[in-house]
Order: structure tokens, then sequence, then C-alpha cells
């Protein structure tokens, strides 16, 4: 497992998206320039993570003046891990404990393999963790943290 700078990238831009105020809209629409600014990343390289993102049914787009990218669901109903998956792929740190992109390992007996059995372990945290954190987690969590920083009221 590996977080790419296009994982780093699409999961930073889907918590700006999920935490952008709105006031009547539930799924405010955000330009690519915006993001692109805010997030410090190039637009064509950004377009290109976001257009995966709506391929795979996690963000929608608007055409035209006011156009832009927004949730596809609520911030609450999109995980980390459903993100990671569809920029950087599988979630395990070796091929052998992967569920979705499993690989024999060359090691003399699988079942018993000591380094398998703990990445087995190192990957089931990872996946609890992403898992389970939704985009309305880490904005909730990122507020917080700026309250307690006195950035935020």
């Amino acid at each position: 497992m590996r977080l790419s700078k296009r994982g780093e990238y699409g999961l930073r831009a889907m918590i700006m998206l999920a935490g952008t105020p709105h006031e009547n809209d539930p799924l405010p629409v955000v330009q690519i320039k915006e993001i692109s600014e805010r997030e410090k990343i190039s637009p064509k390289f950004l377009e290109q993570i976001l257009l995966t993102l709506k391929n795979a049914g996690l963000l929608h787009s608007k055409m035209g003046v006011g156009g832009g990218y927004y949730l596809a669901r609520p911030a609450s109903e999109i995980t980390l891990g459903q993100i990671f998956r569809v920029l950087d792929g599988p979630v395990a740190p070796i091929k052998c404990v992967s569920q979705i992109a499993y690989e024999p390992c060359g090691c003399p007996d699988e079942a018993t393999c000591g380094l398998r059995l703990v990445m087995f372990d190192v990957r089931q945290a990872i996946v609890n963790i992403l898992d389970n954190t939704s985009l309305a987690d880490v904005t909730a969590r990122q507020d917080a943290v700026r309250v307690s920083l006195g950035l935020k009221s």
C-alpha cells in the first residue's frame, strides 16, 4: 500500500469538497480552479483525478457558468477507503494479503508465513480506518482542530 500523489491530491480535493461551506445547497459545486488554488494542485493533474472519481461515481459535474464538481453522495456516505481504492488500487502492503488483487508470494508455506501474518494485520488495521472514516468524519475532525486553534469560530 502506497499513497501516491494522485491518491493524496484526490483525497485532499474530496475533503475540500466535503468541507466547502454551503448555505442552501447540500452538495455545492466547486470549480477546478478553486480546488487547484486552495489545495496547491496542478489544474491539469487535478482534472484527470476528478474525472477518475467522477467515472467511479464519487463525483458529479455541472457544465457551463457556475459549473464544476460536487460530491455524488453526502459526505457521510463516502469513505476514504473508496477514494483510495479508485485512485491507488488495493490497500494491501503485499499482494498475498490483498482481497482484490491477490497474488501468491514466493514463501514456502503461505499459510504459516510470519511476514504474511503480520502484513495481513497491517492491512486489516488500515482497511478498518479507511473504510470506517467518511469525508464527513474528516471535515468534522478538521473543524474541531481549527476551533481549538482559534482559526474558526
